[in-house]
């Protein structure tokens, strides 16, 4: 059987006219014919041409489906040392497979879900003067405030392990916006607890919480769409 390379395997992207290949480990399959790689795109994420061995690893199916279609090449990879891992992270990763791909990904909505919902709360209050959205508001920014460095904690997990730390410009851009999000949350929260009626009379000050407060939706935003494209790449769409 032939062998390609990474370099030639790029070329069977399914455009003008070019087969549709994709790659699992050292085998190279033909999935030109399958309807779920119409165009070499698959669920709109995935891109033929390339080699998906840590995509299928992480699928909802196993590699089982790629029984379906023809191994048509071999991949000569370039030979690189592998990095050893800590024998005991290695042993945690082989016993809890979910821990090499999973706990970013779980831990993220998190602070998401409460940075995103403080400032609605506030909003909320603030248009129907019901003081049960301001308490919550409060608690959600809290909650916030906890799971921002779980999620960072995570982060940097995944990055290091399955990109090798590399530099990427998602990661740098996420990383630092929730230094922003962490250090902004920080401050708006000490500073709705040392002046419980912040928004009582509303005034100046109220007007730079409530700044500051809805500053964090736009960070919130820009963390996630960064982080999505990890995911769904935009350019490739």
């Amino acid at each position: 059987m032939k062998e390609i390379t990474t370099e030639e395997l790029k070329k069977f992207n399914g455009k003008n006219g070019n087969p549709v290949y994709i790659a699992h480990g050292e085998a190279v399959f033909d999935v030109t014919e399958s309807k779920l790689w119409k165009e070499g795109l698959h669920m709109r994420r995935h891109n033929s041409g390339a080699d998906l061995t840590a995509e299928i690893t992480a699928a909802p199916h196993g590699t089982e489906v790629l029984g379906r279609y023809p191994q048509v090449a071999v991949l000569r990879k370039k030979e690189t040392a592998p990095r050893p891992l800590p024998e005991l992270l290695t042993r945690l990763l082989r016993r809890f497979p979910l821990l090499r791909r999973h706990p970013h990904p779980m831990t993220v909505h998190f602070p998401i879900a409460f940075m995103f919902s403080a400032p609605l709360f506030t909003l909320l209050y603030l248009a129907t003067g019901i003081e049960s959205f301001e308490g919550t508001a409060r608690n959600c920014l809290g909650a916030g405030l906890i799971f921002t460095p779980l999620a960072m904690a995570t982060g940097y997990y995944t990055w290091w392990l399955n990109y090798e730390a590399r530099p990427l410009r998602p990661v740098t851009i996420k990383q630092r916006l929730s230094l922003v999000l962490l250090a902004l949350g920080a401050i708006v929260f000490s500073w709705r607890l040392t002046t419980p009626d912040i928004l009582t009379a509303f005034g100046p000050a109220s007007a730079l919480y409530l700044f500051f407060l809805c500053a964090l939706l736009p960070l919130v935003m820009a963390i996630g769409w960064f982080g999505g494209t990890l995911t769904f790449p935009v350019g490739k769409e």
